[in-house]
């Protein structure tokens, strides 16, 4: 084990193995949500340090109130930044839509303004939020990743400390496993880094539905009026891991040409719509363990 791998491991590891990381409950997903009352929470504040400075920064959105009567739709970018962030975090803005970016520790080092565009998704809450999908993505090498489940877990500390998430919140590499609050829906897989995760406090998204993409041009597949018709019947059939709420997969590359990019405008204008779609950040997703 090399001296950088010792640091995590005494900095992140250690507290866990002496408070004990024990498995949580493995229960089946709740896929009826309660037509509860608002869920919106007095602000938390906390100070952490961003960029080098202390700066404050709000644990809660306290803008954000759960309507029962609308169908909520998580819209979700993998693998930045690279060719295509910049284009998704555009035209989010200019179709004021909220979106989610997990994004890769490693890539942030590999163009010359990718620091820049992890610190400017990280600066722009509650509209986008920042969350962590590990640091090199597995190298794609996803069972020797998971088959170490300690070592994953500090590729993700690792991750967490390089883009600095406000939030815990993680999608792994090459799986669509959940944790939440009394919630770990994995592969036998992945189970084992999913307990780990989840006795650290954080929250792992999957998806219901993705925006599939050729492997050779990383063009997208289905057109968007294809996709948009998807989404409608995932809500009618209740064909998504929480009722009423879907997690849409897309990815950074997708969306690199000017073509692509204006298959993400359409595709978001057919979807607004519709009255009852509502577009929100992930860190809204229902039954998420409280942020410490």
């Amino acid at each position: 084990m090399n001296f950088i791998s010792r640091v995590y491991l005494i900095r992140h590891f250690l507290p866990l193995v002496i408070f004990g990381m024990v498995a949580c409950d493995n229960s089946k997903p709740n896929l009826q949500q309660d037509d509860a009352t608002e869920t919106n929470q007095d602000i938390s504040i906390e100070t952490n340090t961003v960029a080098g400075k202390l700066v404050e920064i709000p644990l809660v959105d306290t803008v954000f109130h759960a309507d029962t009567s609308k169908l909520y739709i998580y819209l979700s970018f993998d693998d930045g930044p690279q060719h295509g962030t910049t284009n998704c975090i555009n035209i989010c803005k200019a179709e004021a839509v909220k979106a989610s970016f997990f994004m890769i520790g490693l890539h942030q080092h590999l163009t010359s303004d990718g620091k820049q565009i992890v610190s400017e998704i990280r600066n722009s809450y509650p509209q986008y939020l920042l969350a962590n999908h590990s640091y090199n993505h597995a190298k794609g090498k996803y069972a020797n990743f998971y088959h170490h489940p300690h070592l994953a877990m500090m590729d993700f500390l690792r991750t967490q400390d390089s883009i600095q998430p406000i939030f815990k919140i993680i999608r792994l590499p090459g799986n669509r496993a959940w944790v939440r609050q009394g919630d770990i829906t994995a592969s036998k897989l992945v189970k084992p880094v999913a307990h780990l995760l989840d006795s650290a406090g954080y929250n792992v998204i999957g998806w219901d539905l993705e925006w599939g993409f050729s492997h050779k041009s990383a063009r997208p597949l289905q057109t968007p009026e294809k996709l948009a018709a998807q989404v409608d019947s995932a809500f009618a059939h209740n064909n998504t891991h929480t009722y009423k709420n879907l997690v849409l997969l897309s990815h950074d590359r997708m969306f690199s040409h000017p073509e692509d990019s204006a298959k993400l405008v359409r595709f978001i204008q057919i979807l607004k719509q519709n009255p009852q779609y509502k577009f929100e950040t992930v860190d809204h997703y229902p039954g998420l363990k409280q942020y410490k």
